[in-house]
This record gives C-alpha cells, structure tokens and sequence, in this order.
C-alpha cells in the first residue's frame, strides 16, 4: 500500500480558560492557516466567503477585521429559511443560501469559506460541508461563541477525554487525534435534557448504574452526579474501569456522596445483598457483553451476561422496593440476527414479565437505541487506531448503514426516559429513541477522514490530490445486519412528552404468562455453562422464534 504522510495531528495546548486553546479561533485546520508567523507561508487575502446565522456571521467578521492584512470577504451564506432580523444587515453581500453553492462557486469562484454554525444546526453543517467540498472550496470551520460559552471545560485531561467521548484506555491516542465534533459527524442536532424532570426523579435519591465503567453507564454517572443524588452508587466488575470513573466522579464532583462496588451483578444472591443494604430509589442497568462477532463465539457468556445478569439486578431492584428500573437494551434486539441481539431481546421479555408481577412496586422500562460514536471499541476508537498507524481505516461493507448518536446525546435521553413513566401501571414501558436517519458506515468514514484534513481513497479510485487515506473494505462479519431496525413491524410506536424518545402504543407486548416464563429461565439457564456453541444457539432460536441467523 502506498502511504502519504499525515498531518500533524497534536492535540490543542491548554488556555487559561482551562480545555482547548481558543485565542486562535480561526485556526482549525493548523496545516493551512488563515494567518501564520512563518512569512513563507501563502495567505488566502480574497475570496472569502462568511457561511453562519446572521448572528455568527457578524462575529466572524468582527474577528477577520481584526486579522492583519484581512482578506477580502466576497460575501455572506446562510442556511435556508434564515434571514436577517427586520431591520438587520450582513457585513458583506447576501449571496443566497448554502444550496446555492454551486451557483456561487461558478459566479464568483471563492478560495475560502469561514463556517460558523452553532451545535444545533448539525445537519445543516453537514450538507454545507459536503457543498462546499464538490464547489472545491476550502473550508475552516470556526466554532459559536455561544457553543464555547455554553458548558465550561476544567483544564484536566479526563475531562478533556471526556468531552471528545475517549474512555479512560484510549487516552494513547490523544496525539494522533484532534478533537472532532461528533454531533456534526453525523449530521444531528442533538436532544435537549428536561433538566427539571429529571431533577425530580435523581435529587436526594440514591442512584445506583451497573456497567458504570463502559462508555454509556460512565456518562450516565457523570450527568447523574450534576444532579446532587444523596449517594451515587457505581457498580462494575472490571477493577481498572471502575477506578477510574470512581476518580473522575470524586474529581468533578467532590460534594456528591459516592460508592464503588466491584461486582458482577451476574452473581444474584450478592447483587441482592447489596441492593439490600444500598436501598436505590433508581437503578439504570448499562452492564451488558454488546460486540456481536465475539458473542457468536461465545454464546453462552452472552447468555449468562445478557439475560441472566438482567434478571439478577431487576429482582433485586424490585425486592428492595426500589422507585424506577431502566434497563438499557439495543436496537439489535429487533428482529435479531446475533446471539448478542437474541440475548438483549430475552432481557426484554423478561424485564416485561417482571414488571407484570404483582408483587413489583418498581417502574420498570427498557430503552433502544442503535450504535453511540466514540464508544469503547466503536468505529471511530477503531478508525483513530488506524490511521495513526498510517491506514488503511476499514469498513466492513459498503451497503452497511448504522443508526448513531454521541454518548452523552444517548445517555440524556434514557435519563429522560425515565421521566415519562408516570403511569402507576404494572406493566414495562419499552421506549425507542430517535436515532434520526441511518447513515451508511463508508460515508462516515469518508466524513471522519475529511474531518482530519485527508482525502479518503476507496478502492478503485484514482489517486487523490494531497494527503489521502484508503478505505478498505474487509467483509461483514457472522451475525452483523446490513441494515438495522428500531422496532418490527408488529410494534407500534407513539409520541411521548418528549420529541427525542417514542415508545410502543401499548407499553410493552403482552408478557409471558408465569409458567413460560419460568420453563424458559429453566431451560436457559441449565446452558449457561455449555460448552457447545449450536446447543445454545438453538435455544436462542426457539425462544426467540424471529431470529434469524446470518453469517459472513
């Protein structure tokens, strides 16, 4: 393979604001600056056109008026259906909006294009993006002044992880990655937190999450302790994970009471004991073996994890009287291909049926979503691994689509979930988020090369002009989707109070009647040491008689 050199991709220094340096915050891409010191370096003084709102429009060119020797602005861009307020002007000409790109290029044949949108214009960032990529036209995009302002970042290197969504053991890959807005990577303006609902279910409550070492029961901790719960208790079986959330929460949040609890909720008679003495008013289960090709090789530790570690946490949650249960299960549980997906969906089943049984005061509810960008071991971990090491990043199949959220957009909204079951009914609600559109996993990674100044090269391609990365294609693997679902057809979903979260018309299918449920958890669980893989998938299918297997 031929490889060009990379970039320098360092991270940014630290200010005295604390996070990412933005004295220079027209600088995004350092390898072709606006200005530089260097005086052999090419400065772009005309062509320049102002992409934002009316708003950041005005900001950008109060700050390329400060610029020496400005450059010339040919003129302003906004998004369509944006206008300036009555009475308002642009400091330059109104060109039209960003779908009138190719027609601007054409006209006036810009070299630059300063982009200036907020957070919550993600799609529309995007589509720009992409316009200004086919017209030919550089762009720099500069971050609000109202997005930097919003949420302070202390200077501390976890939290600076943390806001770029890179868990404790992927901190090696810092200086190989810049900080990338994962919100505009896909393209979606992210949900909001009801921070008063919210508030009334976790204020002076004892919070307890299990799995609060992974990527989403971590953030979980994170947005929980903001909440002054009178005790936040983090549970976790793997030691180093569970370390390091325990020191980030006791870091960011000295006032909140705290417990680490190294364990394994698969151990029920210990995770009773403990939720015994602990008493939780809310339990948020995010324990769970997830990655699909591994679980097709090791189905029974899918089993004993997914299902019987579930049943494990939703007894004791109930016997120890607690208010609310959210388990958080995945958009693979629909219609399931994998061992991983028939697992998640047996959780379900079961997490319905105990929450239909009369002695079960707790609010129980499930939440699907479908894949969290910047997880651990997630497509940009992997991408990021790789092309430090040069490329090629790999994609498993050109067709494949993905649903995708951020980590901290996915937990807000299970927080948010578990706001809506108001409803004193025995019965498990069963909520879906909205994961928006699906976004085909070659063109992420196209968007995630680009984001890092390189021109992605698929095979077959003619050679790229300047630094450029391959794409490879690798193969699906045994029990992976081409393209995934959020519900069956047989499941009827409908709006809640919330514009971010739906869930099933009737609050959950219809549970199983109490002798099934128990010849089920009979059978299964007489397999969960079985060391033959077939006996256990064949289990998997009576039980779960809509899966349908896959292989590569």
């Amino acid at each position: 393979m031929t490889t060009h050199p990379l970039p320098s991709l360092q991270p940014p220094q630290a200010s005295s604001f604390g996070g990412p340096s933005r004295r220079r915050v027209l600088e995004v891409n350092p390898s072709t600056p606006l200005a530089s010191s260097d005086p052999h370096a090419r400065r772009i003084r005309t062509g320049v056109l102002l992409v934002g709102t009316p708003e950041t429009i005005q900001q950008l060119a109060a700050q390329v008026s400060l610029a020496t020797d400005a450059p010339v602005i040919t003129g302003c861009i906004l998004p369509p259906g944006m206008a300036p307020a009555d009475g308002a002007s642009l400091p330059a000409p109104d060109l039209g909006t960003t779908e009138d790109l190719p027609a601007i290029a054409a006209k006036y044949r810009p070299r630059l294009a300063l982009v200036c949108l907020p957070s919550n214009l993600g799609a529309a960032a995007v589509r720009t993006s992409e316009l200004l990529r086919l017209a030919g036209i550089t762009e720099r995009s500069v971050p609000a002044l109202s997005d930097l302002l919003a949420e302070p970042v202390a200077a501390t290197a976890a939290q600076h992880n943390e806001s770029r969504n890179i868990q404790p053991a992927d901190t090696a890959m810092l200086a190989a990655t810049p900080a990338i807005d994962m919100a505009r990577l896909i393209g979606r303006e992210p949900y909001r937190l009801d921070r008063h609902a919210v508030s009334g279910i976790l204020a002076g409550k004892c919070v307890l999450i299990t799995g609060a070492g992974g990527s989403i029961g971590s953030e979980l901790a994170r947005l929980c302790a903001g909440f002054a719960p009178s005790q936040l208790v983090l549970m976790e079986r793997g030691e180093n994970a569970l370390f390091e959330v325990d020191r980030q929460i006791a870091q960011r949040f000295p006032g909140v009471p705290r417990r680490a609890v190294l364990h394994d909720v698969v151990d029920a008679a210990g995770t009773q004991r403990l939720l015994n003495e602990l008493r939780p008013h809310a339990v948020f289960h995010a324990a769970a073996h997830k990655h699909v090709p591994l679980m097709e090789d090791h189905p029974a530790h899918a089993l004993t994890n997914n299902l019987f570690g579930t049943k494990a946490i939703a007894d004791a949650a109930a016997a120890c009287g607690a208010e609310r249960f959210v388990m958080i299960s995945s958009d693979k549980a629909v219609n399931p291909t994998s061992v991983m997906g028939a697992t998640k969906r047996l959780a379900e089943i079961y997490v319905s049926w105990r929450a239909a049984q009369a002695s079960t005061s707790t609010r129980m509810s499930m939440v699907r979503f479908g894949n969290v960008l910047g997880s651990a071991c997630s497509v940009l971990t992997i991408w990021s691994s790789q092309l430090a090491e040069g490329g090629p990043i790999t994609v498993t199949d050109e067709r494949m689509t993905r649903y995708f959220m951020t980590i901290n957009e996915a937990a807000t909204l299970v927080l948010q979930s578990a706001t809506l079951d108001a409803a004193a009914r025995q019965r498990a609600g069963m909520y879906v988020l909205d994961m928006g559109e699906p976004v085909r996993i070659v063109e992420l990674a196209e968007r995630f090369a680009r984001a890092h100044g390189l021109t992605p090269r698929l095979p077959a391609a003619p050679p790229a002009g300047g630094p450029a990365i391959d794409v490879a294609f690798t193969g699906s693997r045994p029990g992976e989707k081409i393209l995934e679902e959020l519900a069956d057809a047989t499941e009827m979903l409908r709006p809640t109070a919330h514009p971010g979260i739906r869930a099933w018309a009737g609050d959950g299918a219809e549970p199983l009647t109490d002798h099934a449920a128990h010849a089920l958890l009979a059978e299964l669980g007489s397999l969960r040491t079985s060391l033959d893989p077939g006996q256990v998938i064949a289990a998997l299918q009576q039980h779960v008689p809509e899966m349908r297997r896959r292989h590569a």
